[in-house]
């Protein structure tokens, strides 16, 4: 962590004292990164410092909470609110470690073209996400005589807090996200696909972020949004929190600082840009965003299903077209800044996904808890003390 990134994270905490009493961390409100002043990088956010400020971009989410047992839900990320399979956008598949479900991705990998909205849920619910998916774009007008499509569905395993075996996920639940997609600011933390999810040891969930790239080099939008349900040993602004901070519930015995840190579970990563790049780029864009899970403290362990999809709103592939489209694309030195950006807004999506997340009791009486917004601020100001000296 640089001398100037512990300065701006201390200057934060020093000008918001209304965010040090009780009432601003109860579970009413939980900061974002920048709150805390926690900015990765040197490239400004979008307005909304989501996946969305890459223009057409819509995100929706229904979250599932049924009884004690259930909690699980459904995030879908649409490249763009027209016809996605008449209108497919370029894109591509990067994998960390592959120990995870992936609907569609073959396709996607042979092709470089993504014909549906991207969803994200639970394990066990890919398969009918997938079929509803289906459903939903075999519907749309203009669609009628169309006999294959190739839905693109990922997932993270919930079961810890979530009676996944019970396929909870409905056709209903994953049109209703689908419907209800829109642009514009995005709900982090326990919410959609995140509402059952662990992060190193801590309540995660879904979380996103932006960048904006200077006009010098390009003025292109970067976005991510991230399902994190992952392990491996917790940086938050380069700091070490998991030496010093350690869930106290029944999550503890698996991360206490005597023993080695789980670090199996999976992380779903969502790349949006407007640079007009193709699949081969697109794919190098989404490996880029594994470094910011590696900053964040994941060694993509063997159970750890880690996956990218990118894609480029800018570059259309017309359904049936008799042609290939002339793309426009930006020459390969011209990436160097997006592959910055793409890995400091997953690394701040992550951030985000754990710091809006909220304390969630689910089956058999599991309790994931949010991680503590003060005691983290203490560490944060102290590292930031500590290099000033």
């Amino acid at each position: 962590m640089t001398t100037r990134a512990l300065f701006a994270i201390a200057a934060a905490i020093i000008a918001t004292p209304s965010m040090l009493s009780p009432q601003a961390t109860t579970q009413d409100h939980r900061p974002r990164a920048r709150e805390l002043g926690i900015h990765p990088g040197i490239y400004d956010p979008g307005p909304n410092n989501a996946i969305t400020d890459v223009s057409g971009v819509h995100v929706g989410q229904v979250t599932i909470v049924k009884a004690d047992n259930v909690r699980t839900g459904v995030t879908a990320v649409l490249p763009h609110p027209g016809n996605i399979f008449q209108d497919k956008v370029a894109g591509a598949v990067s994998v960390y470690n592959a120990f995870g479900k992936l609907v569609g991705s073959t396709q996607v990998t042979e092709l470089g073209q993504i014909e549906t909205p991207i969803v994200l849920s639970n394990t066990l619910s890919v398969w009918d996400a997938a079929a509803a998916v289906a459903s939903w774009t075999l519907a749309q007008p203009g669609n009628h005589d169309v006999r294959s499509v190739n839905p693109v569905v990922g997932e993270t395993n919930d079961g810890w807090l979530n009676d996944i075996r019970g396929f909870h996920v409905k056709s209903e639940d994953v049109t209703r996200a689908l419907r209800e997609a829109r642009s514009g600011p995005v709900e982090e933390g326990a919410v959609g696909a995140g509402e059952g999810t662990i992060a190193f040891g801590w309540k995660g969930g879904i979380g996103t972020s932006s960048r904006h790239l200077p006009e010098k080099e390009g003025g292109f939008m970067v976005g991510v949004l991230v399902q994190a349900n992952f392990g491996g040993r917790l940086t938050i602004a380069g700091v070490p929190v998991w030496k010093e901070l350690h869930p106290s519930g029944s999550l503890s015995r698996s991360f206490d600082s005597s023993s080695r840190n789980q670090a199996d579970g999976s992380c779903m990563i969502i790349v949006a840009t407007d640079a007009p790049l193709d699949a081969r780029q697109l794919r190098r864009l989404g490996a880029r965003a594994f470094l910011g899970m590696a900053r964040a403290g994941s060694t993509g362990s063997n159970g750890s299903g880690d996956f990218a999809i990118a894609f480029s709103a800018t570059n259309r592939i017309a359904f049936a077209a008799t042609r290939g489209p002339a793309l426009s694309l930006i020459g390969d030195d011209a990436l160097s800044p997006l592959f910055e950006a793409v890995a400091d807004a997953t690394e701040e999506a992550i951030d985000n996904a754990l710091l809006k997340a909220q304390t969630v009791r689910g089956r058999d009486g599991h309790v994931a808890e949010a991680i503590p917004i003060e005691r983290l601020r203490e560490l944060l100001s102290a590292a930031a003390r500590s290099s000033s000296h």
